[in-house]
């Protein structure tokens, strides 16, 4: 178990005397840093300004997650995002630039941001710590190659804020999802399809069946997707994953850790230590604040 929870990937280590078990680490502290900007009221102000309802998250979350890409439509979302729902994509997307345009939306998503760090953070915001945090971050968000990776590159070319607490957020972004365009390759190459992604994933226990059902799938392409990983040994009768299924999404963990890796070898062994221990009080105000749900659907701290 890493210090933060979760299966680690080996001590193996990689160019830069970075190891797996660091990358590992460096997502479960940034993650939370990133997802802020789903949960905190203050942005969700900023999008109700706009015209975006803010009842639930979903009307908000698509176009904040999508507007780095520009004006694109439900089907370049969907296979960007993978594991959502056409429909639910659609539902969400088809009025999403008709509020507001992708500019406007990104503009909302800095404000929101920027104010919500400071009320999680108070003075900690402005000092040294996190600036240092942030230099670091941003150095291994700068080398990250982002060929084939659609939501790492739209974000990356954004250009970066000048405040180091705006900047740590942005690269924490291009990270996450430097990571998440890797993930959906492993999850290719290990032909899991987007449903049979979330079924496979709660078949090991990364989440409920209920979490991951909030994704859009219907009962029946659950059911589907689970009769196909069934054919191929991958789960029980009752869901559950049997021993090929767990090695074979512990592959697609290993696959995921690798391909993010890259990034973090540019800071070498002790510039992602220093990272990472300077990360750990903001990562403890952003959990400790109630924002974020104690479950989700990517199985930190399970996987």
């Amino acid at each position: 178990m890493s210090e933060y929870g979760g299966e680690v990937a080996g001590a193996a280590t990689l160019g830069g005397g970075v190891e797996l078990s660091r990358v590992r680490q460096l997502w479960h502290l940034l993650e939370p840093l990133h997802a802020v900007l789903y949960y905190a009221p203050e942005v969700f102000e900023e999008a109700a300004a706009l015209g975006y309802e803010v009842q639930e998250r979903w009307p908000t979350y698509f176009p904040y997650r999508a507007a780095p890409l520009g004006a694109v439509g439900g089907e370049r979302v969907t296979s960007a995002f993978y594991s959502f729902s056409p429909r639910m994509v659609t539902e969400y997307m088809a009025p999403a630039w008709g509020i507001a345009s992708p500019e406007v939306v990104l503009a909302a998503r800095t404000r929101g941001i920027d104010r919500a760090y400071r009320a999680l953070f108070g003075d900690r915001a402005d000092s040294p710590e996190l600036a240092e945090a942030a230099a670091l971050a941003r150095r291994a968000a700068e080398s990250a190659n982002t060929a084939g990776r659609p939501l790492a590159a739209a974000n990356a070319e954004l250009e970066w804020p000048e405040s180091p607490h705006l900047q740590l957020w942005h690269a924490a972004t291009i990270l996450r999802e430097h990571r998440g365009d890797g993930h959906i390759a492993a999850l290719l190459v290990a032909g899991l399809d987007p449903v049979e992604s979330l079924v496979s994933f709660a078949a090991i226990g990364a989440a409920s069946t209920e979490r991951f059902e909030s994704r859009g799938w219907s009962a029946a392409e659950w059911a589907a997707a689970r009769e196909r990983l069934y054919a191929r040994g991958l789960v029980d009768t009752d869901g559950s994953a049997t021993d090929a299924g767990r090695a074979l999404r512990h592959s697609v963990e290993q696959d995921t850790d690798r391909l993010a890796a890259a990034p973090w070898q540019a800071l070498g062994s002790d510039g992602a230590a220093r990272l990472a221990d300077l990360l750990g009080e903001f990562w403890v105000a952003v959990l400790s604040s109630g924002l974020l749900p104690s479950e989700t659907t990517l199985g930190i701290g399970k996987v």
